[in-house]
């Protein structure tokens, strides 16, 4: 039989393991591959690939050079946030929230932007061929020498929108709002902007071949 003295110690015990603070990742929920989670985070040069991260506020964060493709923002707020030369290939970012947002040099390959605010984001120099903007928002918006052959904008807002010598052969512009839109020595090579609004659009030198309700 187990003395009274031993029967409190062994209690005593029990408590003390109790009260022990949890590793110092589980005091972190909102860590993902090292970064933390929240807004204004700064996460350059992290390997967030395939992270599940819905409806999440990184608003003002940076993650450049990052590594977040197939990773899933969909109705996320990313509001001036920073993913210049980010891999954000095949990436879920339906309903997100990214006014400001840079994205200069970023590669969103095949990635999925349906529904996003993009106004006045910046995308100079990115990647997003393949992309899926239908019903996205990107007003004032920077895609100056963006590739983006093969891309949708079906039903998307454009309105003077600058795509400046950017690559938009074989892109999709159906029922899109593009007045006032810059297409100055853009490549539209068999573009569809069937239905668009051309408005005060600017096609200066711009390559239409095969391009459906170009001027």
């Amino acid at each position: 039989m187990p003395t009274t003295r031993a029967v409190l110690f062994a209690a005593l015990s029990a408590a003390a393991l109790l009260t022990l603070p949890p590793p110092a990742e589980a005091q972190r929920a909102g860590n993902v591959g090292g970064c933390d989670i929240r807004r204004g985070t700064l996460c350059t040069n992290m390997n967030l690939n395939g992270a599940e991260l819905p409806g999440v506020n990184l608003a003002n964060s940076q993650f450049t050079r990052s590594d977040l493709s197939g990773a899933n923002l969909r109705g996320a707020t990313l509001n001036e946030a920073n993913f210049s030369q980010a891999e954000m290939g095949a990436i879920a970012l339906d309903g997100a929230s990214m006014l400001r947002t840079n994205l200069r040099g970023a590669r969103l390959g095949d990635a999925s932007l349906k529904e996003a605010n993009l106004r006045n984001a910046i995308l100079q120099n990115a990647d997003l061929h393949g992309a899926d903007f239908s019903a996205a928002q990107l007003g004032g918006a920077d895609l100056t020498n963006a590739r983006a052959e093969g891309a949708r904008f079906d039903g998307a807002d454009l309105q003077r929108a600058n795509l400046r010598a950017a690559k938009l052969s074989g892109a999709s512009f159906a029922g899109a709002n593009l007045q006032g839109a810059n297409f100055t020595r853009a490549q539209l090579t068999n573009a569809d902007l069937s239905g668009a609004n051309i408005e005060q659009a600017i096609f200066l030198n711009a390559q239409t071949d095969g391009c459906k309700g170009c001027p």
